[in-house]
């Protein structure tokens, strides 16, 4: 009995890793230090379009600041902005991925852990910081892209 082995696009469902996302989107990161105040890091995720920062001491992260975390715990409980300091209420235990981890790890992590960034770290470095959207737009261009394959695929036109 013959065995039949279908040529099939598997290559366009892509495993995308961090770095190759990066270097997609650039691997900027904006961060502050632990003595800023709150209201320093508000005006620089304004200015720069960012819902997060890394914060950092001699170019280590020690910790991040959300616009959650402005929301929770300084609005909500009547604290000023300009009084407040980064290290009153940024999160300590940061969650951070690598490199070389995949888009699809990045989303279960956020997804579970109900977080909307991740600093990556390359051998204890910050490399960049990739957001839920980017993670959103990484997945969106894959599904795009197994399409594409597959209606080619089925219309004739990929080659065996």
């Amino acid at each position: 009995m013959a065995t039949t082995v279908l040529s099939t696009p598997t290559s366009a469902i892509r495993l995308e890793t961090v770095r190759s996302l990066l270097t997609r989107k650039g691997s900027t990161v904006w961060s502050v230090t632990p003595s800023n105040t709150v209201y320093e890091a508000i005006a620089l995720m304004d200015q720069k379009q960012v819902g997060a920062l890394a914060v950092v001491v001699d170019a280590r992260l020690v910790g991040i600041i959300s616009e959650r975390d402005y929301a929770r715990k300084v609005i909500l409980r009547g604290r000023s902005s300009r009084d407040t300091l980064v290290r009153d209420i940024m999160t300590s235990e940061v969650v951070t991925v690598t490199l070389d981890d995949t888009v699809d790890e990045c989303m279960r992590i956020v997804t579970d852990r109900r977080i909307r960034h991740l600093p990556v770290l390359d051998a204890h470095r910050l490399a960049g910081m990739v957001s839920i959207g980017d993670l959103v737009r990484s997945i969106i261009s894959a599904q795009e892209d197994a399409l594409n394959h597959l209606n080619a695929y089925i219309g004739g036109q990929y080659p065996a």
